[in-house]
């Protein structure tokens, strides 16, 4: 079941991760500005965010097998949307679209993960569905870079589509009713009171899976274009790097996910909050450099940027009661969709992009994703007193 949910995730994270490494084709081909591709990229999460919060109202009355097939098809026929798309306008407005049913959908995935895994294993789980961001990285960017220098841009969304309705009949095949949330805990949670999402003191963990995704996603979207520009490597190259930085992920995924469950999640994530300080630094300053130089900064700063995503979603599931968990997660993924998609929109005004395609400005964007992990970890202490402080509250 796990995998079967991870391969929910490889496709959407592959339909996201597509449009960034193809960002000096689509700056050449639409003539568009580096803040333009950045709305590009923003439109995706910022459709995800909005629809993350509209899904407060209804995701945990109905069983999550329906909700997530229901989803997952309106994601399908959005990334065929993007693959038929005739302009900029029209690929934009496709890929809202598609970012509005994805989001929901892996909040879904995670409230099942939440609902059928204990917690004392839900770090390996987490992290075993989220090592699909290593795959994709792996197997799928690189041979979708390979098919857009083969047979156009168009093609790696219609392998994509393809890929995602043999899943979608799989989910349909195997995955069981998954509806003991309608059942359980109603009398300790009414199912209609939205109210109690926000009255359990649960805010915080949205706000904390904000900053550490904005802080991410400063830079996650323009280094597939500040390789080329900046760096010195061909358009050719780039599948090279992903390859090995998403060996790196995938890897680094399923180690992270087991030392949440050994440590405990609020350990293991400041932990990546300090490390990631040094990759992201590094990368934003190197200068013109060989290509193994490059490929080893870059897989550094992808195992550890990644990973912070695992402790973050164990501590912030773990909070919430099942007959909550899919609604808190849509909000919850809201966020981190809403963090991603300023994120990439708030760099893209502190970038400009030169003639010849080079970056000015990235090794500032660094700095400021540096103090944004920073604020994460102030929030994470935060989190961790008002849980210490709850859990020792008399009853």
């Amino acid at each position: 079941m796990l995998w079967l949910l991870a391969a929910v995730q490889f496709t959407h994270l592959l339909d996201f991760m597509i449009v960034m490494p193809l960002g000096p084709e689509f700056i050449r081909l639409f003539g568009i500005s580096a803040a333009q591709f950045g709305a590009l990229v923003s439109a995706y999460t910022l459709a995800s965010a909005t629809m993350g919060v509209l899904g407060v109202f209804w995701l945990d009355r109905f069983d999550r097998k329906r909700t997530l097939l229901m989803l997952y098809a309106g994601f399908i026929a959005a990334t065929f949307a993007c693959g038929v798309a005739q302009g900029y306008l029209w690929l934009l407005l496709a890929r809202t679209l598609a970012g509005a049913c994805a989001g929901l959908a892996s909040a879904v995935v995670m409230a099942i993960i939440g609902d059928m895994v204990p917690p004392e294993r839900r770090g390996r789980a987490i992290g075993t569905v989220l090592a699909s961001h290593g795959l994709s990285a792996v197997a799928g960017v690189p041979l979708g870079l390979g098919l857009a220098t083969a047979w156009g841009w168009r093609s790696p969304f219609w392998a994509i589509c393809s890929l995602a309705a043999g899943v979608w009949l799989l989910l349909l095949r195997i995955l069981p009713p998954i509806n003991r949330h309608l059942t359980e805990s109603r009398d300790a949670v009414r199912q209609d009171s939205l109210a109690s999402v926000w009255t359990r003191h649960l805010a915080l963990g949205w706000v904390l899976t904000f900053s550490v995704v904005f802080a991410s996603f400063l830079l996650i979207p323009y280094l597939g274009t500040f390789m080329v520009g900046n760096l010195g490597l061909r358009l050719g190259e780039l599948p090279w790097v992903y390859l090995f930085g998403g060996v790196a992920t995938f890897f680094s995924a399923r180690g992270i996910g087991q030392l949440t469950d050994r440590h405990g999640p609020a350990l293991v994530l400041a932990s990546l909050l300090v490390g990631t300080m040094v990759p992201h630094l590094l990368f934003t300053h190197l200068p013109v450099s060989p290509l193994p130089v490059v490929i080893a900064a870059f897989a550094l700063f992808m195992a550890l940027t990644s990973g912070r995503a695992i402790p973050t979603m164990a501590l912030v599931s773990s909070r919430v009661p099942p007959a909550l968990r899919g609604r808190y997660l849509a909000v919850n993924m809201a966020a981190s969709d809403g963090a991603s998609g300023l994120g990439a929109w708030v760099s893209g005004l502190m970038i400009t992009a030169a003639p010849n395609g080079a970056l000015s400005g990235f090794d500032v964007v660094g700095w400021v994703a540096v103090a944004m992990s920073a604020c994460a970890l102030g929030i994470l202490w935060t989190l961790s007193r008002r849980t210490a402080s709850l859990s020792a509250a008399p009853t």
